[in-house]
């Protein structure tokens, strides 16, 4: 029983640890296979392709949000204007510290 090597899996890397209980050190390390990061090139190309693709999108529709967010200030400004001459009661709004 002395001689018999506990096997711990490791939980962080999957690797297998041969320790021995008597002098608690590991006597054996043995990593797990990983498969390969791209298996089929072909496919790995036409993914960055479509993700090309899709970047450029993203951007143009960043692009156009930005080129309109002026409007939409503009027309949010002239709305909440209407707004406060409408009210008609006077009182300025609460603020958050009023409530106390």
């Amino acid at each position: 029983m002395a001689n018999q090597l506990i096997e711990v899996a490791c939980p962080c890397c999957g690797a297998t640890l041969r320790i021995d209980p008597e002098t608690r050190a590991v006597i054996h390390h043995h990593e797990p296979e990983k498969k390969p990061l791209i298996e089929d090139l072909h496919t790995a190309v036409q993914q960055l392709k479509g993700e090309a693709d899709r970047r450029s999108d993203v951007f143009e529709k960043s692009f156009a949000s930005h080129l309109n967010a002026d409007k939409v200030r503009e027309k949010k400004f002239e709305e909440l204007l209407k707004q406060a001459k409408e009210d008609k009661t006077g009182a300025p709004p609460k603020r958050p510290f009023d409530l106390d």
